[in-house]
């Protein structure tokens, strides 16, 4: 780090000496002195809005495409936009930047080359900013945006909102978000990773897009806690990730827990891998996959306490095409955060359309280990090789008139007391224990080589 280009954004050059530090750092850049001796330096602990000074310092970095680092200290800012090639730092957990408020936003970026942040405490203390920004850092069609070892807290709307920007978010803490803690639209090759997300209003990190489409986002190794629904509604809300529209997503290895609906909801977004995360005490469903999807692997994930566990759905809207694999799920609830339609919550893993679900450990659901279609919805599924124990019906099947194909062999069921494979009409049983006999009745399915106990 040089030190004159630190001490100088905090204290001015007059505090330096300008002699000395000419001769020892003669190709440094002097934010202040050294084109106006007089210009104002930015004050640790002010009371007064010092966003002017940093715009200005920015700027003049900016121009001489060289890093500002800021001391430790608290500076109040507002209506500070970042410049084309934004290179700030800070010591993490040291150097504050504070809202001042008023009719302004605090931190914003368009159009800029890069913008790469690293160690700042940005807090926006709760207080509200205008409508045409989302976030209180917030960055639009930025096309290296790298967000590192920082703190965004206290936000009224987005912690961090980043439209149509590619780079990184990471190894930051984003809290105490009124909507979302760290919000995607439009990515264009964007990595968040290695972040906690926690204690926001109404979602912990959400990837969209206004139009389906590829985006390619990664989403890794975050740690998403208490995610509420402040806004109600049935399930747009509360979700640790969310997926909307955006194809080709991964989100692999995050911890997720205590969310007012699901941990990863994948909405009407095509080719996504979820995969490795463990969630814990979900309201609602633990993984969703739903609404006009086509492709999802859903595998090697953890889901403990949810009212259903990963639910795969919507074939009526052209919701398709899915691997479910090797997860395990387990202590499942009949309580969620809205009255269910039928059959209601309690349900370990429920698929409709054109998927392989193989290797899954269900331990403990109050309705159905396993669903497959709903109704008319059902076509070509194959459940095979799962272990489904303590569910009053092992896999419950859909022999509803138009549904289509099921292959159910080689499960090993225990403690279905109700039944180890049933046939349904909707909600209504339509057959005893079709593991044991009478499979040959319903044409539309397979039964075989289920072990049962």
């Amino acid at each position: 780090m040089d030190r004159r280009l630190f001490l100088t954004a905090a204290l001015g050059a007059t505090a330096l000496g300008a002699k000395p530090a000419a001769a020892a750092y003669s190709e440094a850049l002097d934010l202040r002195g050294s084109i106006d001796p007089s210009a104002p330096a930015l004050v640790p602990g002010s009371d007064a809005d010092q966003g002017a000074v940093l715009q200005a310092l920015l700027t003049e970095a900016a121009a001489r495409d060289e890093p500002l680092v800021l001391a430790p200290g608290r500076y109040l800012v507002s209506n500070v936009t970042l410049p084309a090639r934004t290179r700030l730092s800070g010591i993490p957990g040291a150097t504050r930047l504070i809202f001042a408020g008023g009719d302004s936003p605090m931190l914003t970026a368009e159009g800029a080359e890069l913008v790469h942040l690293d160690g700042l405490v940005i807090d926006g203390g709760g207080q509200p900013f205008p409508d045409y920004v989302s976030g209180l850092l917030n960055l639009v069609g930025c096309g290296d945006i790298q967000v590192a070892r920082c703190t965004v807290t206290g936000s009224s709307k987005d912690g961090i909102s980043a439209e149509r920007c590619g780079g990184r978010i990471m190894l930051s803490s984003v809290t105490h978000a009124r909507n979302a803690g760290i919000r995607a639209v439009g990515s264009t090759g964007l990595s968040i990773a290695d972040n906690v997300v926690s204690d926001c209003g109404n979602a912990g990190i959400q990837v969209w897009r206004w139009e389906a489409g590829d985006d390619g986002t990664i989403i890794s190794g975050n740690r998403v806690e208490r995610i509420g629904a402040l806004d109600g509604g049935t399930g747009q809300n509360g979700n640790g990730i969310n997926i909307f529209r955006a194809g080709g997503v991964i989100v692999s290895g995050n911890r997720i827990a205590d969310c007012a609906f699901t941990a990863v909801r994948a909405n009407s977004a095509s080719n996504v891998q979820i995969s490795g995360n463990n969630c814990r005490r979900l309201g609602e469903v633990g993984i969703y996959s739903e609404f006009g999807f086509e492709g999802a692997i859903i595998a090697n994930n953890v889901i403990d306490t949810a009212a259903t566990g990963i639910s795969v759905a919507n074939f009526r809207e052209g919701g398709r095409l899915a691997v479910v694999s090797g997860n395990i799920v387990r202590n499942i609830t009949a309580t969620g955060p809205y009255q269910a339609d039928a059959p209601g919550f309690g349900v370990g893993i429920s698929l409709e359309a054109d998927v392989a679900a193989a290797g899954n450990l269900i331990d403990g659901a109050p309705l159905f280990g396993m669903q497959l279609g709903w109704g008319p919805y059902l076509r070509d599924i194959s459940a095979s090789g799962n272990v489904i124990r303590n569910a009053p019906v092992g896999i419950a099947v859909s022999v509803v008139e138009g549904s289509g194909s099921a292959v159910i062999s080689d499960n090993l069921i225990s403690g279905a007391g109700q039944g180890a494979v049933v046939a349904m009409r909707w909600a209504v049983p339509a057959s005893g224990d079709l593991a044991r006999s009478g499979a040959d009745d319903f044409p539309n399915l397979m039964v075989e080589r289920n072990r049962v106990s």
